[in-house]
C-alpha cells in the first residue's frame, strides 16, 4: 500500500523533477520558441546566445543546456513545472527572464498572438506586472530592432 502512494506522489516525467532555476528558465526559453509550432535555427541560436550572456556559460555547456531543455519542454505539461522554479530568481532576474522569452519569440522575425499570450502567461506566473513585462518587451524590441 505504502508504494502505490509513493508511486503516486512521485514526480512521473523530468520535467516534474526539482531542478536549478536556470535549467527552468531555459525550458521556457524553448517552450517560447515552440509556441508558433516551429523550431528553427535562429531561435535556438538566441538561446544559447541568452545563455551565454546571462549565465556566462561557454558554448559547450550552453548547447548541452539546451538539449536537456528541449527535452524537458518537450515532456512537460505546462510552463507551471518550470516558473515554479524560476520564481525562486529574484524579481529583477524574473523580469530579465520575461525580456529573453520576447527575445525568442522575436528571433525569427515573425511575432504571433500565441506568442504574445504565452509571453503574458508566463509573466503572471512569475508574478512579472504588466508594466515591468512591457518595459520587457520593449528593451527585447530594441534589441532585435528591425527585425520584428
Amino acid at each position: 500500500m505504502m508504494d502505490r502512494i509513493k508511486r503516486l506522489l512521485t514526480p512521473k516525467t523530468p520535467a516534474e523533477q526539482t531542478m536549478p532555476p536556470y535549467v527552468a528558465v531555459t525550458a521556457l526559453l524553448v517552450e517560447a520558441a515552440l509556441v508558433d509550432g516551429l523550431y528553427v535555427n535562429i531561435e535556438s541560436d538566441m538561446i544559447a546566445e541568452i545563455l551565454v550572456e546571462a549565465f556566462e556559460f561557454d558554448a559547450d555547456k550552453a548547447d548541452a543546456l539546451l538539449s536537456e531543455a528541449e527535452t524537458l519542454a518537450e515532456e512537460a505539461v505546462g510552463s507551471h513545472q518550470f516558473t515554479k522554479h524560476a520564481k525562486k530568481l529574484p524579481m529583477a532576474e524574473r523580469v530579465k527572464v520575461i525580456e529573453a522569452v520576447y527575445r525568442v519569440i522575436y528571433a525569427d522575425g515573425e511575432r504571433s498572438d500565441l506568442e504574445d499570450a504565452y509571453a503574458r502567461h508566463v509573466a503572471g506566473l512569475l508574478h512579472v506586472d504588466d508594466v515591468q513585462r512591457a518595459e520587457a518587451r520593449r528593451r527585447a524590441e530594441a534589441r532585435t530592432s528591425g527585425t520584428v
